[in-house]
């Protein structure tokens, strides 16, 4: 694919968890704010940081002091377990504005972990690839014990997730999606790394 088509695909996914119908459902279903939670820093970002990686839109290529897959990561755990403790959540439930400014968040971190992982200079491509395997790994990691939690809790920890079966719900996507899709982006990381040691030993 062109950086063009990765860049249309991102925001066609952006577009379609904040402007579709799952914004409204989210203020009363848990799965539903996961949904829209992971189209966001699962699938919407990762295509938006594959389509402006390496070209002149890159931040990481002009700051790439500021883009350090590690605490990125670090970043974006923070911001994920605070958003789903259970005040913030309802706060965000309950507040156009917290809403706003809770999936600002959970794109702004991701973004960073994604361009952090996959940006930058071609001259420092395999330092920065050996980094964010670790950084994608340990957000994957992250979101899997959350999704974890979530999906095997005994009791709805969140006031509007209704019944217990909707939170479970949620956090089965958390999980499977949410925690698969940055385990996939570290894999891809590793394959980027054995090409690139096949080229150097390659004659020719």
């Amino acid at each position: 694919m062109t950086r063009g088509a990765w860049l249309a695909a991102g925001l066609l996914v952006l577009a379609a968890a904040w402007l579709g119908p799952l914004p409204a459902m989210s203020r009363h279903s848990f799965a539903a704010h996961m949904t829209m939670h992971v189209s966001v820093i699962a699938i919407a970002v990762p295509l938006l940081a594959l389509g402006i990686r390496g070209s002149l839109r890159d931040p990481v290529r002009r700051f790439p002091r500021l883009f350090s897959p590690i605490p990125a990561s670090l970043l974006e755990l923070v911001v994920v377990w605070a958003w789903h403790a259970p005040l913030l959540h309802h706060l965000a439930r309950e507040s156009n504005a917290m809403l706003v400014l809770e999936q600002s968040s959970f794109f702004l971190a991701g973004m960073l972990v994604w361009l952090s992982s996959f940006g930058g200079s071609r001259m420092h491509q395999r330092e920065r690839a050996m980094a964010g395997v670790a950084g994608l790994l340990l957000t994957s990691m992250h979101m899997t014990l959350l999704g974890v939690l979530l999906a095997l809790a005994d009791r709805p920890l969140y006031a509007h997730a209704g019944e217990s079966t909707d939170q479970q719900l949620g956090g089965v996507i958390m999980l499977c999606v949410g925690g698969t899709a940055y385990l996939f982006g570290a894999l891809y990381r590793v394959h980027d790394l054995l090409r690139e040691r096949h080229n150097a030993v390659s004659p020719g």
